[in-house]
């Protein structure tokens, strides 16, 4: 699919019947997790005192992530991908907004709650040689998040140990226990670094472009292995990355990143299918495949830069790279989420007359 498809796209899109605001299907049962206008600024100091502007990194951000759901996060780098995980995780504080695990606000909790918020959500790596210390060995490695959540019973500690690294496919055990990290392929950090965002049996994992540093052999094992793991513990996953390619075998849902804000929002086969905002076409079109004929091709990609978020342009942010602007309304009003089919929207005003705004 090419981005000339769009105006046909948006051609076909305004025949739909105008629906009603349909409530997102993973809030029916209860959020796991809630994200609610989140904006995550960091401010910029002129000689160490003086402010000058704030870097705008999250920027209105609203999702749910259901019980035992995969998302997947993806855009391009400098999109606030990682600002919004680091969030998520607890080490960026909101500006404003609200994020919320089982209906509890993540900015009420005392230390004691940070430490067992923090237990609830595993945190995988994207570079596996730098997450894992390299003067301990893989059995520290895996005890240390225990000891510090207080699990002192050393025989509870082993048992998890050893379950945790079948469930990896680290076999046999005991012998990749007293290794360190410099005698493990990469392949094999990583199912470590995985082991370790299992050890506490949390309920959420986070995942930052877990397989990018990887063997290209070695990815789909990865993957599939993450996803074994959510089935069996019915985990949520939000995985993070910028490769399209992959996220059609992982996650439920996509939502697409740009300049600090989620643009698009749909399931995977709609969205992969089925795209509505331009730069999720653009994305789509940048994406590799093992065909010789790309060799032979040029891919058309919008032209310029990503915006700078520290002056952010007016209007919707992709306009000074889309094909398909409309003058004095794209570069001066911010677009709404569109919902263009159940579960299906996009902040683009290419589709404001294609459906509701949500």
């Amino acid at each position: 699919m090419t981005i000339e498809n769009i105006p046909q796209q948006v051609e076909n899109s305004t025949k739909l019947e105008t629906q009603a605001v349909v409530e997102r299907p993973e809030a029916k049962n209860g959020a796991l997790l809630s994200i609610q206008d989140l904006r995550v600024w960091f401010e910029l100091r002129r000689f160490g005192f003086g402010n000058a502007g704030y870097v705008h990194a999250v920027d209105g951000v609203d999702f749910d992530l259901g019980h035992g759901e995969a998302i997947a996060i993806v855009g391009e780098s400098g999109c606030g991908k990682s600002s919004l995980m680091k969030t998520i995780l607890g080490l960026n504080i909101p500006t404003k907004g609200k994020v919320s695990f089982e209906d509890t606000d993540l900015t009420t909790l005392d230390t004691k709650a940070w430490r067992w918020y923090r237990s609830q959500v595993g945190y995988v790596q994207q570079d596996p040689y730098g997450a894992l210390a390299p003067f301990m060995s893989v059995e520290r490695i895996l005890n240390e998040p225990m000891i510090i959540n207080g699990i002192k019973n050393k025989e509870k500690r082993t048992e998890r140990i050893h379950k945790v690294m079948a469930e990896v496919k680290m076999f046999p055990v005991d012998d990749f226990l007293t290794k360190f990290p410099h005698m493990l392929s990469g392949g094999q950090q990583q199912r470590v670094v995985i082991a370790r965002a299992m050890i506490l049996e949390p309920k959420i994992i986070v995942a930052d472009e877990p397989v990018s540093m990887l063997d290209a052999s070695v990815r789909v094992e990865i993957l599939k292995l993450l996803r074994g793991l959510q089935e069996t513990h019915n985990l949520a996953v939000i995985y993070i990355t910028h490769d399209l390619s992959t996220v059609r075998y992982f996650s439920e849902r996509i939502f697409v990143m740009y300049a600090g804000k989620l643009i698009e929002k749909g399931n995977v086969d709609d969205l992969l299918g089925n795209p509505k905002h331009p730069y999720t076409l653009a994305l789509l079109a940048a994406t590799p495949e093992p065909d010789y004929q790309n060799a032979l091709t040029f891919k058309e990609i919008p032209a310029g830069e990503p915006p700078s978020l520290v002056n952010p342009p007016a209007g919707c942010r992709f306009h000074p790279r889309c094909p398909y602007i409309i003058k004095r309304l794209c570069d001066v009003e911010v677009p709404p989420d569109f919902q263009i089919e159940p579960g299906h929207t996009a902040a683009c005003w290419l589709h404001k007359d294609a459906g509701t705004q949500s």
